[in-house]
């Protein structure tokens, strides 16, 4: 599991344009902070879902939909996720673990 909070931003970036490179089969060298996902990498809707997935399968937190359906560009998940690790459990966040509630007597 990665841990978002750990890694500077620098690092964040390329860990992330190295999971789009490799979940979408894009040239990273074309990969830039301002690159749209929709428009200039062509991730559809689907995409976008799988991603969203993805992320939480690797760091264990969730983005909110209603944050995720604001990013936009490569830099939009990057600062999303710099944001999630520094606020795991604020309102944009929500792990399974905090989302369960006790049932035990």
């Amino acid at each position: 599991m990665v841990v978002i909070s750990e890694l500077s931003k620098e690092e964040l970036y390329v860990w992330v344009i190295d999971l789009l490179a490799e979940m979408f089969e894009l040239d990273k060298s074309a990969l830039k902070p301002e690159s749209h996902l929709y428009t200039d990498l062509d991730i559809d809707s689907i995409d976008a879902v799988d991603l969203a997935v993805k992320l939480t399968q690797l760091t264990g937190l969730r983005m909110q939909p209603e944050v995720f359906k604001q990013i936009r560009t490569i830099s939009d998940v990057i600062d999303a996720l710099s944001n999630l690790a520094k606020n795991p459990t604020s309102p944009q966040s929500e792990t399974p673990a905090s989302s369960a509630t006790s049932t035990s007597p």
